[in-house]
């Protein structure tokens, strides 16, 4: 009942349920990077593999509520910083600024500093979840999807219980 009713509640309140990945931003970011730093071969080579584990960060961002709470553009940079520390292609933070000061953003290095310390903080409280946690999860999604199969597990439960009251009597 409550979910036959949710799209128009959300609609009436305003609410969009678009999240916006990071992944465009990335390629623009490596984009700019080549163009940046004038790659040759070997740093082309750097920059593809900069690319592929930042897309890796990525998806483990898109597993925790920062993709909610954060711009595109900035988990994007998070990745690209992450996968930095592994690949050591460039001055991140030099990157950072030069960024900022050629958008002639509002925003300071500091409040971009913080807000991809947040989106890090969120990523390394990432807890997977185990195979028994999944099972109880994909539980009650089914029971979400289909009420009715829930009420038929209940009737089942009740009568298995009288039966074996029955028996004991």
């Amino acid at each position: 009942m409550i979910l036959n009713n949710e799209m128009i509640v959300l609609q009436s309140l305003g609410f969009d349920l678009i999240v916006y990945s990071p992944y465009r931003s990335l390629d623009g970011f490596v984009i700019d990077l080549e163009d940046s730093l004038q790659a040759k071969d070997e740093e082309l080579q750097k920059l593809k593999d900069m690319k592929e584990t930042s897309k890796i960060e990525a998806d483990k961002i898109m597993l925790t509520d920062a993709p909610l709470l954060f711009p595109p553009g900035q988990l994007a940079l998070a990745a690209l910083r992450k996968s930095n520390e592994v690949h050591g292609v460039l001055d991140f933070q030099r990157y950072l600024e030069d960024v900022l000061s050629g958008q002639n953003s509002t925003h300071t290095i500091s409040e971009l500093t913080v807000s991809l310390n947040a989106i890090d903080s969120l990523v390394t409280k990432l807890e997977t979840p185990t195979a028994t946690d999944m099972k109880h999860i994909d539980r009650k999604l089914k029971s979400c999807r289909d009420p009715s199969s829930h009420d038929k597990s209940k009737k089942r439960k009740h009568r298995s219980k009288e039966s074996s009251n029955h028996l004991l009597a």
